[in-house]
This record gives structure tokens, sequence and C-alpha cells, in this order.
């Protein structure tokens, strides 16, 4: 099924020198070596170009992520914490740096029918599915397919009837570190039976580095005219409306604060930004450019490219300071934001939105590519 095989390596740190990448601190891997439902957790440490990044096979996280700024000054730029005990316990946000899925974002009511068969999944406090239920793709210890120095291949098997959802779901996922300082994510997914798929990565990027204050002065532009609104607890209504006028026209970079206040059913239902955009697509399935950020004092500048139709933009409106990320500072409101590529929320109620099905002999594809640079 994977078009590459890459050999196997152990799971350990690297030495990075000054010359390469100065300032670079990489976490120890013995802080996340553990065991997990039978299966051995590790930390795995990829580089290339000028990104370094660490990920753990525990819901696939992405825990670090070191880039230069227009200085070569390096930061962390993702939201994480430094030991293993923190993503399984979930002291505050549980889905940092995760893939997550087999439906990210919100399925209303925690149910879907497919023919005549309804399936019901465990809700959260607001009566919905989110990002896979209580145990998704994020709380799950990932098979190390293969890896070397700048590749990771994951594999999960999400079983027939676990957390509700029908169907053996085969994934397999590769993120990889390239030359030209991307980092890319791909997936590709069969089942054995029809059901919904929606697979995504939630890293919370700050382009400042972890803790180190608002995102609200990060220059975003979404390439997008419409989204999908959402009532107060973030199901969509079904409508597809136009951003023209609205908060949500991100189609001219502004910076992400800029229309915060302004009175706005949909900032008041999301506590701010928590929405989905829907894409100025020109091809169906090619990689087009979804989104970009500036950090206009480091001049570090990211941009995200994906074959998906749409992009969930939310702006860390639920971080409360209550927890700390890996270097001792704290992981406050509106300092991060994640920039989830994917198909749309609760799809599965809603027949004008397009398809998430997967049948049996099908193959579920999506690629998501975060490419960093300065300015």
């Amino acid at each position: 099924m994977m078009k590459r095989f890459f050999s196997a390596i152990a799971a350990c740190a690297v030495m990075i020198s000054c010359s390469q990448n100065c300032g670079v601190k990489l976490l120890p891997v013995s802080d996340f070596e553990t065991t997990v439902d039978g299966k051995e957790v590790s930390l795995y440490t990829l580089k290339n170009g000028d990104l370094t990044m660490q990920v753990t096979n525990f819901g696939a996280r992405v825990v670090t992520l070191w880039t230069p700024d227009k200085d070569g000054n390096m930061e962390d730029i993702v939201l994480g914490y430094n030991n293993i005990n923190d993503y399984i316990n979930n002291p505050g946000e549980r889905f940092l740096g995760a893939v997550v899925g087999p439906y990210a974002n919100r399925i209303a009511n925690g149910t879907y029918t497919i023919g005549e068969e309804t399936y019901n999944f465990p809700q959260n406090n607001n009566g919905q599915t989110l990002h896979g239920g209580l145990k998704g793709l994020d709380m799950v210890v990932w098979d190390v397919f293969a890896a070397d120095d700048s590749t990771l291949v994951l594999t999960y098997t999400h079983a027939d009837g676990q957390e509700g959802m029908p169907g053996n779901l085969e994934i397999f996922m590769t993120y990889a570190l390239t030359s030209d300082n991307e980092f890319r994510v791909d997936y590709m997914a069969q089942t054995d039976k029809t059901t919904h798929v929606n697979i995504s990565h939630h890293s919370f990027f700050n382009l400042k580095g972890e803790g180190n204050g608002t995102i609200n002065d990060h220059i975003l532009h979404i390439n997008a005219s419409r989204t999908t609104p959402v009532n107060e607890v973030l199901i969509p209504s079904g409508e597809i409306a136009d951003v023209t006028g609205t908060p949500f026209d991100f189609r001219q970079p502004k910076a992400i604060g800029t229309d915060l206040d302004v009175e706005n059913d949909q900032l008041r239902n999301g506590g701010g930004y928590d929405h989905n955009w829907v894409l100025d697509r020109k091809t169906h399935d090619q990689l087009e450019l979804a989104a970009s950020v500036l950090e206009p004092a480091s001049g570090r500048y990211m941009e995200v490219w994906t074959d998906q139709p749409a992009l969930q933009f939310y702006g860390g409106n639920f971080f409360d300071g209550s927890t700390f990320g890996k270097y001792g500072r704290t992981l406050n409101y509106r300092e991060s934001i994640a920039l989830e590529t994917q198909l749309y929320p609760d799809t599965p109620n809603h027949s004008n939105f397009p398809s998430t099905l997967l049948n049996p002999g099908e193959e579920y594809t999506h690629t998501c590519i975060y490419r960093f640079g300065v300015k």
C-alpha cells in the first residue's frame, strides 16, 4: 500500500551541531518511553533542511518543531508537553500535536446513519462527538512501520465498533521533513465496511515560539470566500455563508486580532475563531495553497497546502494558562493557532456537504503540507 519503504532506526535523539541548528534543544527520549495498552511508546527525531521535529507514536503527536527566524535564531513553534505522562493524562488541552479522527471535528448528537443502520458514539459535555470520540486516534499507540532521519511512517487499525464507529479502518500515515523546509503529512486508509472518514492534523502553532505571547498579531491569509456557520456548540447549520463584509474574510492578509472585538454571532458562538472555511479551490484533488501565516517580528512564515476542500482555523480560545508547556511557560489564551486541513465537520448529517463516505475497495487519501520560511 505504501509507495516507499524506509529502513527502521532506533528511537534516539540525534546530536545537532550549532553550525546547523544553533539553539535546538532536544527533549530526552527517556521521558517518553513507556508502555500503553501493551504497546511501546517512544520519541523519534526527524531533521531535514532547517527543520528539526520530535514525534511520539502515542497519538502520532508532534512534540517539538524547531524553525529559524530571519536572523537564524531557532524556536520551537508548536505547543506540547515535555513528558509522556502529561499527554496520557491530559492536564489541559487534549489534542496537542496529534492526529485526530477517524472523524476529525464534530458529529452532532454523537450519531450518524449509513443506509438503514444508525451508529452511536461517545459524546462530550456538549452532546457531540469530537475528533473521534473519547479514545480517538490521538489517544492510541501507533505502530512504527518504518523510519529514517527525515521520515516516520506510522500505522494503526481502528477496529470495527471502536468508539462505535463501523469498519476495520487500516490507516497508514507518513510524517516527512523535506529539504524545502516542509513538514508533510500523508494519510491513506482502507476499510472493510462502509464508514465515514475525515482525518486531520492538530498541531498548535505560535511562530514566536511556544509560550512567547499572543498570536493575534500574526498576519493570516485564508484562501476561502465561504464558511460553514455553526450554532452555540459549534455544530454546522448546513448553510454555506459568504465571508464578504464579515470578520471571517481573510482573503487579504490581516492580523488575526483585527476583527475579534466585532459584534458577531459566529464569533460569539466560537468564543473567537473556531470555524471551518470552504477553500476556493481550482482543482478537485491537487495540492493548492490554503492559508499562510506571518509573524512580523521574527519574520517566520508558514504556508499550508492541501488537496482537501476545507480548513478549520482555531485561535486558541479555550487555553486558560492553567497548564505548562515544555519550557516552564504557561499555555495561555489565544497564544496558538491550529490550521487543520479536512473535509467538512458533521458531514454525515448534512447531505449538501461533500461526502465523507469510504466504501470497501476504495482508498481515503489526504495530504497536508506546512511549509516554512522567513520574510
